[in-house]
């Protein structure tokens, strides 16, 4: 089988009677990619400038005294150090992982520990270089996508629910929740959930973290200060940024779980060739 181009052959059948779609271009199949790298060198570097200041606050300046999140270590009652993370005025023990995790053997006092940084070591320097390089990265490959998608119709058919998606809502989180995926010629578009979860990915999370970033800087603070405005002062936006990280985060974490129940290798054949398989022709399985 030939992997041939979406225009010219997105459907075609094999001799064992199994159906193929194409399903991701090669755009499409190149920005998902360097989009997963990423996200994942920003996360990295990100959480080595946060163990920098490991707190977050609304509003214009840091208020050290009353943070609305932070993550650090206190000393206990029987001498001995634990980590915690404090929100709002709500206080988990998360010793060994957040506040205090061990480095070679060794307790150490930081928010995230070193396999989850970029660098391991406490640099924030190098951290922020990291982390502002990859911005750029991020914002040039969204950009490649969202122009690819408007003029192709991609954008259209991945993010927009059709009416009978939008009226069948209520089935299609009942299917999810049980586990049962579309098979067949409904494969070959993405449900009503995945459509409005990357609508909310795509036009929403990650411009406002890219928009965040931008608001935490003196520079685009100085020559746009109402973008720091917009979010309500540089702490905020900080916050905002965090959060909407977090949340790309669990984005990840929820699509990988669904990639692997739903099909991991159709899956990701079909994000790797773009070839999707639909299952069996009727007719020529008989």
């Amino acid at each position: 089988m030939a992997a041939s181009p979406a225009l010219e052959a997105p459907e075609t059948v094999d001799r064992t009677g199994r159906r193929w779609f194409y399903r991701h271009p090669l755009v499409i199949r190149l920005a998902h990619w360097v989009n997963a790298a990423v996200l994942l060198v920003l996360l990295m570097s990100g959480l080595q400038i946060f163990n920098a200041h490991p707190a977050l606050y609304w509003g214009a300046t840091s208020t050290f005294d009353n943070p609305a999140l932070a993550i650090t270590d206190v000393q206990g009652s029987d001498g001995r150090s634990r980590g915690v993370v404090t929100i709002g005025s709500h206080t988990l023990d998360t010793t060994g992982v957040l506040g205090l995790s061990k480095q070679g053997g060794i307790e150490v006092e930081r928010a995230f520990p070193s396999w989850a940084t970029l660098p391991a070591d406490q640099d924030l320097a190098t951290g922020r270089r990291w982390h502002f390089l990859f911005a750029w990265f991020l914002v040039l490959n969204g950009a490649v996508y969202l122009l690819y998608g408007v003029f192709s119709g991609q954008l259209r058919r991945r993010l927009i629910p059709d009416g009978d998606q939008i009226r069948d809502f209520g089935g299609s989180v009942r299917e999810h929740l049980l586990l049962r995926f579309p098979e067949g010629t409904e494969a070959k578009r993405y449900n009503v959930i995945q459509k409005l979860t990357y609508l909310v990915l795509v036009l929403g999370l990650l411009p406002a973290m890219v928009l965040a970033g931008l608001a935490m800087s003196p520079g685009m603070d100085a020559a746009w200060p109402w973008l720091t405005e917009l979010f309500g002062g540089r702490q905020s936006a900080r916050s905002v940024h965090f959060i909407a990280a977090g949340l790309i985060l669990l984005f990840v974490v929820v699509h990988v779980l669904l990639v692997i129940v739903s099909g991991l290798v159709n899956n990701m054949r079909g994000m790797i060739t773009g070839w999707f398989s639909l299952g069996r022709d009727r007719e020529t399985a008989r």
